[in-house]
């Protein structure tokens, strides 16, 4: 007789997400990569950050400022990448579904990339991305942004057949695009490798950085992620039902096409936000919201808002824990990022081993 698992309250979960996060944001903001600040002084330059406090002084308001950036920035990327991954989840119907398996992070990056060397060579100097003035962030933006969603409608042409995804092509188009991809980054870079600079900008996008973020860059993150957020009640309920597949769902009312295209065109987008102001970082989308489901079900109902906690308490959980056991020789979070979730989609793919065998 099989017993009906009791999962945790959406709220609880919540509230102990809030709580993670405030305390690694904390932590976050005294530990950097150059001097410690103590939790009174990361108090006070916050307060002096936003205009109602006495800034701290010499170098100590700006080294505040730029934890702040970074944290700010964190935790956005860390959001959209959690919930685009739970809205490709939710649409695919699988759970190894995610923007990096399918390719759709690396198609951001490159679309970035190529906006890069064609930015170089309009003003025919190459320049470091955290100094790019001008329309040239706006414009690698939204060069990310067609990067991704021109992946994501590749992807799911292949994998649709008959109206039907196919879990297995979906899969092994997303590893044909990421191997695509992955050449394509590599020849670009092989081609600026005698340029210092522009190398340093293709690699920024390639291993994701975090650090020396700006109010560009979280703007960029912020104001994307709020208008991204308005689609979750118009969706969340018919991905509850697409669980039984698209005819069922069909059958019951839902706009099915509607509710494709608008959850993949969602993101699509909160992925190349998180790659146009940080960089290509992996597994945040596939592991997040795989956790949440073990703690609070499969409702999309309070997944996909409880990925906006969940996605920065895991990127900037990680990034916090490796500084305290690294210090200055800490990894660039697509890095850290890749050694935890690599051994996670093997450990998923063991799991769902047995209803692979039908492929």
């Amino acid at each position: 007789m099989s017993r009906e698992r009791n999962f945790a309250s959406p709220r609880l979960v919540a509230g102990i997400l809030v709580v993670l996060l405030v305390g690694i944001s904390l932590g976050s903001l005294e530990l950097g990569s150059t001097e410690r600040i103590g939790l009174v002084d990361t108090l006070r330059g916050l307060l002096g950050w936003i205009g109602i406090g006495e800034p701290l002084g010499g170098s100590l308001q700006t080294i505040a400022e730029l934890r702040l950036y970074k944290l700010f920035t964190s935790i956005g990327v860390g959001a959209a990448l959690a919930l685009s991954g739970a809205l490709f989840q939710g649409v695919f119907r699988n759970q190894l579904a995610s923007p990096a398996i399918i390719g759709v992070t690396a198609g951001a990056s490159l679309g970035a990339s190529i906006m890069i060397i064609l930015l170089s060579g309009a003003t025919g100097s190459f320049f470091l991305i955290e100094r790019a003035a001008g329309y040239a962030p706006f414009a690698i933006s939204a060069a990310a942004f067609v990067g991704a969603l021109l992946t994501t409608a590749m992807v799911t042409m292949f994998a649709t057949s008959r109206g039907r995804i196919s879990v297995p092509t979906l899969l092994l188009t997303g590893i044909a695009v990421n191997a695509i991809v992955g050449g394509a980054i590599a020849a670009i870079q092989r081609f600026a490798v005698e340029e210092a600079d522009l190398m340093r900008a293709l690699m920024t996008w390639t291993f994701g950085r975090l650090e020396d973020r700006s109010a560009f860059h979280v703007a960029t993150i912020w104001i994307g992620l709020a208008a991204t957020i308005t689609i979750i009640p118009r969706v969340a309920n018919e991905l509850d039902l697409f669980a039984t597949g698209e005819d069922d769902a069909h059958s019951l009312g839902v706009n099915t096409s509607r509710v494709k295209w608008v959850s993949l065109g969602a993101g699509a987008l909160c992925a190349a936000l998180a790659v146009s102001v940080a960089g290509q970082i992996a597994f945040v989308g596939l592991i997040t919201p795989h956790i949440l489901r073990t703690f609070t079900g499969p409702s999309h109902r309070s997944l996909l808002w409880l990925c906006l906690l969940g996605g920065p308490v895991l990127l900037c959980g990680a990034d916090l824990a490796q500084r305290i056991v690294l210090g200055h020789a800490a990894l660039p979070p697509g890095v850290i990022m890749s050694l935890l979730g690599g051994p996670f989609f093997l450990l998923l793919l063991m799991r769902n081993r047995s209803s692979m065998e039908a492929w």
